[in-house]
């Protein structure tokens, strides 16, 4: 079984997948050592510590530079969160997909955001039609931003997720992806009805992974929420050495370099 394979065999088991976002190697690496079955990318993480804004700022290559560097660390399967594939041009969307392709990328995440539900089918019919192409069966996570953007009213947004899974599946998503909903009734209706796995994003408010996985979610992403405690705690130090130049608030619990050394030997 490849990587691939083992990736969407991890959406079919009955327990959640959590995977944990990382934004370059070492994130990945350090994950992966605790013992994640799999890793994902967040975009934003990734964005930012290139030194671009979140929201299809970088481009698909330096996107797949960071993939690639990652992929050559780990041996669990790397999903990566492709924006909006950095085009409104499927056919140019198919082309930059090809680059993760060529890095060994077992799934991605694409999202429509405020752009038609129709232009992400017909991307994601490029997307599977590259992928079939390269002999992969890449899982393309359809990412749609109804809760995340209140893209229609309140009352609407269940059944507006579940049109566009019905859409994204029709044009070869193997996942749906829905950030922000956190409501354990809507969660549920929206995992039954749907022929995608579910996908949530953590956040205040949702339920644990194993009653997640009782409602039907098949996967628990942390999005941005590693990267921004790691950030903090850059900020923090940092700011404590620069009030007095005290060495000290850089020993109090560091990671020892050996051991990052170690993974990477």
């Amino acid at each position: 079984m490849n990587k691939t394979e083992t990736f969407i065999s991890l959406h079919q088991q009955a327990k959640t997948l959590i995977l944990p976002n990382a934004w370059d190697a070492a994130s990945a690496k350090i994950i992966e050592n605790l013992g994640a079955s799999a890793i994902a990318t967040t975009s934003a993480g990734v964005a930012w510590a290139l030194g671009y804004a979140d929201g299809n700022k970088m481009t698909a290559q330096l996107n797949a530079q960071v993939a690639q560097s990652i992929a050559r660390v780990i041996d669990v399967p790397l999903s990566v969160d492709f924006e909006n594939g950095y085009s409104d041009d499927p056919a140019v969307v198919a082309e930059n997909v090809k680059l993760l392709l060529d890095a060994g990328v077992a799934g991605i995440n694409i999202e429509d955001g405020k752009d038609s539900p129709d232009l992400l089918a017909k991307k994601i019919e490029a997307i599977r039609r590259a992928a079939d192409s390269h002999g992969s069966k890449l899982y393309i996570n359809a990412r749609t931003d109804v809760y995340l953007a209140a893209l229609v009213p309140e009352a609407e947004r269940v059944s507006e997720s579940l049109r566009r899974g019905e859409l994204y599946a029709a044009a070869g998503a193997s996942g749906l992806f829905v950030p922000v909903i956190t409501n354990a009734e809507e969660i549920a209706h929206i995992a039954a009805s749907t022929t995608l796995p579910l996908n949530v994003l953590a956040m205040p408010g949702l339920p644990d992974a194993n009653r997640l996985a009782e409602l039907g979610v098949k996967r628990l992403s942390a999005g941005t929420g590693i990267s921004h405690v790691a950030w903090k705690a850059v900020s923090k130090v940092a700011e404590a050495f620069l009030a007095g130049g005290d060495s000290a608030v850089l020993y109090e619990d560091p990671t020892p370099a050996v051991n990052l050394q170690d993974l990477f030997s």
